[in-house]
């Protein structure tokens, strides 16, 4: 099964994406994780990735697909995958067709989750996130330990947690995820919304209900 997690930040569709990747025995397989690698790794397409990055350029949608692609044809996600912020604009939803199709597999769903802006803001201003693992964590302070995976890091408060930061954030979402979602209704995809607002749990049951699990 390969599901779309569509979202603004902070609704939860990571966390939520693991834990339905641990569901269907499939990988998660987030953009920024791949792209990463592919640079770490010096692959083709990491070495065309990490030159436009020095560049100061955004990496082209072209490099990402064929980085998605790899990850997609790789023996973990024979069974499907969860993919996580791979779309984001319209050209990216249809980068990502052509890109199944090339490999005969077909998208299952796209899993939106919805959140009113005022909660949000609520909660991503009180989020800190350890400068080392990158893990989000609710209700702890800047200043505190972070000894996820073993390593030792601080936690902080990222400038674009700040609440006027995130209303600028979610109006950028607005912009590019209505076409997104149109485009998506257009090709006639499944298109699954779940209340983000709630506890982990529930929004997990929402999420597995909705989905039919």
């Amino acid at each position: 099964m390969i599901i779309v997690l569509l979202g603004p930040p902070g609704a939860g569709k990571g966390t939520q994406g693991e834990r339905l990747a641990a569901r269907l025995d499939v990988p998660k397989i987030a953009t920024g994780d791949v792209l990463r690698a592919a640079v770490r790794d010096g692959t083709p397409l990491g070495l065309e990735a990490k030159a436009a990055m020095d560049r100061g350029d955004l990496v082209p949608d072209a490099v990402i697909m064929g980085i998605m692609k790899d990850a997609l044809a790789s023996p973990s996600a024979a069974k499907g995958a969860i993919l996580d912020g791979v779309v984001r604009t319209t050209p990216q939803a249809d980068g990502l067709s052509q890109t199944l199709a090339s490999l005969g597999k077909t998208l299952d769903a796209v899993l939106l989750f919805e959140i009113d802006e005022d909660e949000l803001v609520r909660r991503l201003s009180g989020r800190t996130t350890c400068d080392v693992c990158q893990r989000p964590f609710f209700g702890r302070q800047p200043g505190e330990a972070c000894e996820e995976g073993g390593q030792t890091g601080t936690l902080v408060r990222r400038k674009d947690d700040e609440p006027e930061a995130i209303r600028k954030r979610m109006q950028v979402y607005r912009d590019q995820t209505a076409p997104v979602i149109d485009w998506y209704a257009h090709h006639g995809a499944n298109m699954v919304r779940v209340d983000a607002l709630g506890s982990l749990e529930e929004v997990e049951a929402r999420m597995q209900s909705a989905l039919g699990l």
